[in-house]
């Protein structure tokens, strides 16, 4: 009985581990905006963008490299100094011609900058860049749980957390990622900020608290390793912390939209209230209709949270009647 359990934990748990892994590279959650200057006809999804773990992806259909399209932002419509193709009023009727689609991330910055909000590539930049190492970490401490021998699970876990850790130090400092992050999101803020020394404070920001981060996930992998030697039932942590993942994605995705539409600045050409942008399901802001919702990758979270909830309830179990773990 005992090994069919076991058996049945592995399962549960290697499958949301495959599941986490899938769902690092799947869109999470999209948002698209839609307005009367956006026909359907042409934009059938608006102006749409998908959220990843590590970065923000244009929802519309990609333009192709080196069409009219590729480069064109709304700016363009504004100030009139550009010929631009017209889908809508084509004799032909040749909505797809000369290009794919619009860069709509690109889009969505330049409609928000005209209400004083950030461009989307500021929003988490500590989170984003190190979300890589988390999943390394949770990939680790899954492979850890699916073992049922305590000696095994402690060698990956030794294991698994060195080789992160070490990945995460190489990568950040030795490469100089981290760097390059700090420098990509002090560009990404001075595209409509033009205040050199408060730009300077907010990337120092950034790289402390990023090296703030570092240094707490190798604390986390200490306090792991050594709960997990001590603690019997700490084992269990292993498999439901990983399990909160879509928890920790909408908390985290909630409290950058707070900060967004409660950090609206000068350079707006419309002043508005700050405000709170839509987390789940349709708003309104100006003439702009928003849709919020989760993307395909989501539902890969709450998969693995019922996988590893499941594998918990068994583990725990198991400890409860005194199984040797």
């Amino acid at each position: 009985m005992t090994d069919k359990r076991n058996l049945l934990v592995a399962t549960l748990t290697l499958s949301a581990l495959t599941l986490m892994i899938v769902a690092y590279f799947a869109p999470i959650w999209w948002v698209s905006l839609t307005a009367p200057n956006y026909p359907p006809e042409a934009f059938p999804d608006g102006i749409r963008i998908h959220f990843h773990f590590d970065h923000v992806a244009n929802g519309c259909a990609v333009a192709a490299q080196g069409t009219r399209m590729a480069g064109e932002i709304i700016q363009k419509d504004l100030a009139g100094d550009d010929e631009r193709y017209n889908p809508v009023t084509d004799a032909g009727g040749n909505f797809d011609q000369g290009a794919e689609g619009l860069d709509c991330v690109h889009e969505m910055n330049t409609i928000n900058h005209y209400v004083g909000m950030f461009p989307i590539e500021t929003g988490a930049p500590v989170e984003r860049p190190l979300a890589k190492f988390f999943f390394g970490f949770f990939a680790v401490m899954l492979l850890a749980f699916a073992l049922p021998a305590p000696k095994g699970r402690m060698y990956v876990l030794s294991v698994g957390f060195l080789a992160v850790f070490v990945w995460m130090i190489v990568d950040q400092f030795a490469l100089a990622h981290l760097e390059q992050q700090v420098q990509h999101y002090m560009l990404e803020t001075g595209r409509f900020f033009k205040e050199p020394e408060r730009i300077q404070a907010w990337g120092d920001t950034v790289r402390h608290a990023s090296i703030i981060a570092i240094a707490g996930l190798a604390l986390t992998m200490l306090i792991v390793v050594f709960g997990t030697l001590k603690i019997r039932s700490f084992q269990l942590l292993l498999a439901f912390v990983p399990a909160l993942l879509p928890v920790f994605f909408v908390v985290t995705y909630a409290g950058w939209l707070w900060f967004f539409g409660h950090n609206l600045h000068p350079w707006g050409a419309f002043t508005v209230k700050p405000f709170m942008p839509t987390v789940f399901g349709e708003g309104k802001v100006a003439q702009f209709s928003t849709f919020s919702y989760p993307a395909w990758g989501f539902a890969l979270l709450a998969l693995i949270f019922i996988c590893l909830m499941l594998a918990t309830l068994i583990r725990r179990k198991q400890l409860r009647e005194g199984c040797t773990l």
